[in-house]
């Protein structure tokens, strides 16, 4: 029998190939009747109805999980960080107004190991069933002498659809319109390297350690995966004027809030108008950082913002509630006077 000498190298085929077998049914599941292709293809094809829409725009987002995933590798659970995937790219596509359609991961890791794989697959299936996208396709990459032992990187790569009259994209955004706050999970997945340097580093605590403010063990708290707002958002987009949107990732509100603002308006946030989970107090604290750091990197509570009109607002936050999502009225929009920042916080 003739050596093989690429799965000497560090690359096994006939894994990759049992690994396809594994994870069929589980991607499977995410398919509507837009899909035309099964996974293991070169190509995902999926079809879409152009019946509802006078003129049609696609619209695409690629995003990561970041260091996330070191806290994943240190805690040895993988069937979040999926989810936290999805989320990242889904959610950047509905602050345009569009409907997500499909989705494709990459993964790539140093040995393909078939039980960490599967988890990390499974929890991109849970986001893209939570995003009411499918998964169409992907890529496991087995790159030997790349990445250590058990760990990977992950990339994906949303596609939605929009009328082009339905864009939102911040520009009838005007002075007196109100801000909504839809409520995060936790930290999502931005902000990691301050996370990991504070409570991996600086205290030096164990995956199962407990974080007493919050009542979860570290893993638990730290690997909660990021929210996905397709649902909430498509609901209101069915029955309300939208103005703008904002997804808060990297950045924290003051980057994401400003990207949707024209000049001549300023958004002011009012600092104490939601409830902030307590995980985010703990690492303030814990980590000696100010608030002003905390608002510019973290989301401190606030994943998603709607900027709406003010006879609106009561019943958008109604609405919200009602499907069982916390909602607040954090802000409003007033004129920018020359000079002055975009976004700006101020005690209410």
């Amino acid at each position: 029998m003739a050596k093989d000498l690429y799965r000497d190298a560090g690359v096994d085929l006939g894994k990759a190939n049992e690994l396809v077998k594994r994870i069929q049914p589980l991607v499977r599941s995410t398919f509507n009747s837009g899909v035309i292709t099964d996974i293991g293809g070169f190509g995902g094809l999926f079809s879409f109805d152009c019946n509802n829409f006078k003129s049609p725009v696609l619209v695409s987002s690629t995003d990561g999980v970041g260091t996330k995933l070191k806290v994943a590798f240190w805690a040895n659970m993988h069937n979040t960080v999926g989810i936290d995937l999805v989320a990242m790219c889904v959610n950047d596509i509905i602050v345009q107004g569009a409907r997500p359609l499909f989705f494709l991961d990459y993964l790539a890791m140093g040995k393909i190991e078939l039980d960490l794989v599967e988890q990390v697959i499974s929890g991109i299936v849970a986001g893209c069933k939570q995003a009411k996208c499918s998964l169409i396709g992907g890529e496991t990459a087995e790159m030997p002498d790349f990445y250590k032992e058990n760990e990977y990187d992950l990339a994906g790569f949303a596609v939605g659809i929009v009328d082009n009259s339905q864009i939102i994209d911040g520009s009838s955004i005007h002075v007196g319109n109100q801000i909504i706050g839809l409520a995060s999970s936790g930290i999502h997945s931005n902000g990691y390297s301050l996370v990991r340097r504070i409570v991996l580093d600086q205290l030096k605590m164990e995956p199962d350690s407990l974080i007493h403010e919050c009542n979860r063990t570290v893993a638990e708290e730290l690997l909660e995966p990021t929210s996905i707002y397709v649902e909430p958002v498509r609901k209101l987009l069915r029955q309300f004027k939208i103005l703008g949107m904002a997804h808060i990732t990297g950045g924290g509100f003051y980057d994401n809030i400003r990207r949707i603002l024209p000049g001549a308006c300023q958004a002011v946030i009012y600092h104490g108008s939601w409830e902030v989970p307590p995980i985010f107090r703990f690492l303030q604290e814990k980590g000696g950082i100010s608030e002003d750091e905390m608002y510019h990197v973290f989301n401190r509570g606030i994943g998603y913002v709607f900027i709406v009109e003010p006879k609106e607002t009561d019943e958008i936050i109604e609405l919200l509630y009602a499907m069982g999502e916390k909602a607040y009225r954090i802000g409003e929009i007033v004129a920018r006077e020359e000079g002055s920042p975009p976004v700006r916080i101020v005690s209410e």
